[in-house]
């Protein structure tokens, strides 16, 4: 568990954080005709905003990718990090309370 101490795991976390963010609002930039605001209120109603945060973490894979190609395991470990993160967010959106 010394990965987590170290400032790479960090950013990992937050590159992870920043392509998704960069990959849902590309999808909705594109796919969609109205506001981002009022695409997303949307989305979330029609509980379909879980299945975009699911396509926009795909950039996460190939990032992941070239980290362990160039043995940067703590990086690495962060990607997986806030991908367990937004499953567990992608979960409580399909769950709808």
């Amino acid at each position: 568990m010394e990965f987590i101490k170290s400032k790479y795991f960090f950013w990992g976390l937050f590159a992870g954080l920043l392509w998704t963010s960069f990959g849902v609002l590309i999808l909705l930039f594109f796919l969609s005709e109205v506001p981002l605001e009022e695409s997303i209120l949307k989305l979330y109603k029609k509980q379909k905003l879980g299945g975009v945060i699911s396509l926009a973490a795909l950039i996460n894979l190939p990032i992941f990718f070239i980290a362990l190609r160039k043995n940067k395991f703590d990086f690495a470990a962060g990607l997986v990090a806030i991908s367990l993160i937004l499953v567990f967010l992608i979960g409580i959106l399909k769950i709808n309370f």
